[in-house]
């Protein structure tokens, strides 16, 4: 079964750092562009942080640059994203994914309606 287990959300104060961690299984998520997406009360899904699958293009948000880390472990078959000195903004329930077909030219992955995981909520509040 192919699956995607979002974890690590939790709430912390402004400044304070969180590591999320994405478990990949029934698929190889080292053959797949991959990303982290967010969607905040009220607001649309948007685009945090991708991986490309040929040459490791990373993409980040103008938002959490400098702030965020996006990285995998192909060992473990699980990507992070690593969230230093968040901020009230951040706030969001935060989704990964990995692209529709195995080694596309996207940088940030293709997911379907439908195609999104629960998610680990990200409460950033003093």
């Amino acid at each position: 079964q192919v699956q995607l287990v979002e974890s690590g959300g939790g709430s912390v104060q402004p400044g304070g750092s969180l590591r999320l961690s994405c478990a990949a299984s029934g698929f190889t998520l080292e053959h797949y562009a991959i990303g982290w997406f967010r969607q905040a009360p009220g607001k649309g899904r948007e685009e945090v942080s991708c991986i490309s699958v040929n040459d490791g293009t990373t993409f980040y948000a103008d938002s959490v640059k400098g702030r965020f880390t996006i990285s995998r472990d192909n060992a473990e078959n699980t990507m992070y994203l690593q969230m230093n000195n968040l901020n009230p903004e951040d706030t969001a329930v935060y989704y990964c994914a990995a692209d529709l077909i195995p080694f596309s030219q996207r940088l940030c992955p293709l997911v379907l309606d439908g195609g999104w995981g629960q998610g680990t909520q990200v409460t950033v509040s003093s």
